[in-house]
């Protein structure tokens, strides 16, 4: 019943309501997603070239002009210059705050008397000089503490707040990732209401005294300049930034000849004076974003935002996600619904801002109905997949999952046959099956469920390191590696399962020992050979398994590890492959039983120690040579070596030296020939 629920489409309502709830909450990622959209819109217009100019006082101009800032003698120059060159209007965005150590003030004075310039102040901190009082016309002043709020504000020295034709602020406010996309028209200071710069730029140039602003408990409400009409805001009296309104720019030190009637805004831009700050474009300088904003303002672009917009994104993101869940039992039906959900969304908004200028967030909306169609989807998918891997599993009852996946690739394999290929094979088996088998008497399912138990947790390694399991023999594993897929490395994925698999036996066999069952043993052998790999069996029966005398030393590997006091025995070829990375430790030369050859064995150990090693290698020289004492010394010596981990073995060894010493054997040629497996 679980089972049907979880695979049920309706389930995408809980994708649905998730969504509809992160975007009501509106963390600051969804915003940040948000203001970057709209800052794609802005950006898409085309742009506008203004009767606005931006002059640079960059390093040309100091160099032209010297150390900055210059004196103000200059500045009356500069402001006479760019009058003689046709400027409408200047804006001198240099805050003159403190008396000029150069005594170029009465200069600078000389030129606001006959030239008309807007000057900024600063908000701050502190205050600082008395700003000239701003010409607005406020209905309800009482609410104005719901505009930007400043402690102080930092202007020019008295003479020039009374000479200037108009002063205003210098703000930004940035957004919740510090960029600048809105500017703040007006800001308070102590009770008293201050224009922008270019708030005031727009009142000059219209001729009027003063602007008009409502207040009410939300914010502000409308905005105005009598002789020029309406600016739209927001309610902390912000305008949106249109970044197609172009202004045009010079270097101080390469004047254009004629400004044509311009406004002109003049600012540093050198560098370590002036400080650009980030907007929808990058970087750009402070006196480029108010011209930007001027340009705006001059040619009524409202950019708005409306009051509802959130509200009614966030209701047509609701209802197109519980109509494609609704068509989605017709496949294509609910796919083209939910291509064409994303495109009106998307689309939709860009005709709002192109025709009416209205922001309008595409992206949770698209982004919210891609998710909920992939739920919707992908578990339609999980449902026919499972039912696929039902049919598969049947299959695998009679044969092997990993081969079964295979045929279905590459039916020609079902050939019978094989190739010759070297694989690093491994036997593992179970010591203390028979305490275990007592342990449970009678009752046969307990000991087949610990069983299974033991033999997930050690197939998991092997088939983590990219084995191939090929057979459980009653407590007994064989895997092996480097078929039926290549593996350069095949020798050391089979030491590294072995070392994995014993230390999932040891969190095994502690679960095991809480429950009251003896503890598991093991023994592992591994052999390197080249033998054949393939489809072994009959036509009616057959299995992906390997063959050849490599298998069977590896098996005899295995049995040996019991006898030698050791959990892992590795062949000559396998000790080869792997000795760069493990310590391997030769335990003797045997000849299995059933074989006449005799092979050197191995075991590995993840710690080197090269001191050991050398005593270890004098043992078995001694050992070989029949020099029984010397060997037995050695041995016992040695029973602490590589931290106690080979002292069974080392005592398996002084019980041979003993028994040897007491019946020498005949011919003695350092070969051990075992009489068992």
């Amino acid at each position: 019943m679980l089972k049907k629920i979880l695979l049920s489409p309706w389930t995408a309502l809980i994708t649905l309501f998730l969504i509809v709830g992160l975007r009501a909450a509106d963390p600051s990622f969804v915003e940040s997603v948000r203001l970057r959209y709209f800052d794609t819109l802005i950006t898409s217009k085309a742009p506008t070239v203004n009767n606005i100019h931006t002059v640079n006082i960059d390093e040309a101009a100091l160099d032209k002009y010297g150390q900055w800032p210059f004196p103000r003698d200059q500045y009356a120059g500069i402001v006479k210059d760019l009058y003689a060159r046709g400027a409408g209007l200047v804006v001198f965005n240099v805050l003159m705050a403190e008396p000029d150590r150069f005594k170029g003030d009465k200069a600078m004075e000389a030129a606001m008397l006959q030239y008309p310039v807007i000057l900024p102040n600063v908000p701050s901190e502190t205050s600082k000089n008395n700003p000239r009082e701003a010409g607005a016309a406020i209905m309800g002043p009482e609410y104005l503490d719901t505009v930007i709020q400043y402690p102080g504000i930092i202007a020019n020295l008295p003479n020039y707040e009374g000479l200037a034709i108009g002063t205003g602020t210098v703000n930004t406010l940035p957004e919740i990732d510090g960029v600048n996309r809105r500017v703040p028209l007006v800001a308070s200071v102590d009770g008293t209401l201050y224009p922008a710069l270019s708030l005031e730029v727009l009142r000059v140039v219209a001729g009027d005294p003063s602007f008009q602003i409502k207040l009410n408990e939300l914010g502000v409400e409308k905005m105005r300049i009598p002789q020029f009409g309406p600016v739209t805001t927001d309610s902390l009296g912000r305008v949106w930034i249109d970044w197609s309104q172009k202004s045009q720019s010079s270097s101080l030190a390469k004047l254009p000849k004629d400004f044509r009637g311009a406004v002109v805004i003049v600012s540093p831009t050198a560098a370590g004076i002036s400080n650009p700050v980030p907007t929808a474009l990058g970087p750009v300088h402070p006196h480029e974003l108010q011209a930007a904003v001027v340009g705006t303002m001059f040619n009524g672009v409202n950019i708005q935002r409306p009051d509802y917009a959130d509200f009614a994104e966030i209701a047509a993101l609701l209802a197109l996600g519980l109509i494609i869940i609704l068509l989605s039992r017709w496949t294509y039906v609910g796919l083209v619904t939910t291509v064409a959900g994303i495109a009106t969304s998307i689309g939709g908004s860009y005709w709002l801002f192109v025709n009416h200028n209205m922001l309008t967030d595409a992206t949770a909306t698209a982004l919210g109905l891609i998710l909920v169609a992939l739920h919707v989807y992908g578990v339609k998918f999980v449902s026919e997949f499972l039912q696929k891997q039902q049919i598969k599993k049947q299959f695998g009852t009679y044969l092997s999952p990993d081969l079964v996946a295979q045929l279905q690739r590459q039916p020609e394999l079902l050939q019978l046959g094989g190739n010759e290929q070297e694989l690093s094979i491994m036997f593992t088996d179970v010591r203390g099956f028979t305490t275990i088998s007592e342990h449970y008497g009678k009752d046969v399912q307990g000991l087949t469920k610990i069983m299974n138990r033991y033999m997930t947790a050690m197939t998991k390694a092997i088939l983590e390191n990219k084995g191939t399991l090929d057979k459980y023999i009653g407590d007994a594993q064989m895997a092996f590696w480097n078929a039926p897929v290549n593996n350069s490395q095949h020798a050391k994925d089979a030491v590294r399962t072995a070392f994995q698999m014993l230390k999932a036996l040891k969190e095994f066999n502690e679960e095991v020992k809480a429950e009251g069952v003896p503890a598991f043993g093991m023994g592992l052998g591994i052999n390197t050979d080249t033998v054949v790999v393939g489809n072994m069996g009959s036509d009616q029966r057959f299995d992906y398994t390997c063959l050849g005398d490599g298998v069977n030393l590896a098996s005899r590997l295995e049995g040996q590890s019991k006898p030698y006091g050791v959990k892992i025995i590795i062949g000559p070829k396998t000790a080869d492959a792997v000795l760069d990375t493990y310590q391997v430790v030769e335990l003797d030369l045997i000849a299995v039983k059933g074989k006449t050859e005799p092979a050197k064995i191995y075991t590995v150990l993840e710690k080197f120690d090269e001191s050991d090693e050398k005593i270890h290698k004098q043992f078995l020289e001694e050992y070989r040579k029949g020099n029984w004492n010397t060997a037995h010394k050695l041995a016992t010596d040695m029973r602490h070596s590589w931290q106690g981990e080979l002292a069974h073995y080392y005592d398996a060894m002084i019980d041979r030296i003993l028994e040897y010493k007491k019946s020498p054997p005949k011919n003695w040629d350092g070969i051990y020939r075992a009489t068992s497996k």
